[in-house]
């Protein structure tokens, strides 16, 4: 029985661990878009690029707060959402140009500065610490229902 209790709070810490990087993860993007929304407003088509900023920034506030308030399977893989889709965008438009696409503005910006590298780290450190979580969520639950009732 000790050693049921030693994995469970080994587990526990790991997953609240798990769940203060990707918070953490979450925050500084969601910091860097909000900061960074104002100068891109000019960038538009329907919808101004400093709109879709200031949208990822209110879905990682929202993704933090939740991973910290509950670590469920859906609010790890809405975290990890989140941080892939901005992490794929940023490198989308870095390297390709994509140009407009319906209501979306072009947002090719083919440079690196400080806080477009700084948003990339924590995006990419964020889907891994998201993903681990997610993973080892679902492995606790899937052991919990293969555990025989003896």
């Amino acid at each position: 029985m000790p050693t049921h209790s030693a994995g469970t709070a080994t587990r526990s810490a790991v997953l609240w661990l798990l769940r203060l990087l990707t918070a953490a993860a979450l925050a500084i993007d969601a910091y860097i878009h909000a900061d960074l929304a104002p100068g891109y407003d000019l960038i538009s088509a329907r919808i101004s690029q400093g709109d879709l900023f200031r949208i990822e920034a209110g879905a990682a506030s929202l993704a933090a707060l939740l991973i910290v308030v509950t670590a469920v399977w859906p609010v790890w893989a809405f975290a990890g959402l989140v941080l892939a889709s901005a992490l794929g965008a940023l490198l989308l438009y870095r390297y390709v140009d994509v140009g407009q696409l319906g209501p979306l503005p072009n947002m090719y910006e083919p440079v690196w500065f400080p806080e477009k590298t700084a948003a990339a780290f924590a995006e990419a450190a964020g889907v891994v610490t998201a993903l681990v979580g997610l993973l080892v969520v679902l492995r606790s639950r899937s052991h919990r229902r293969r555990k025989p009732l003896v």
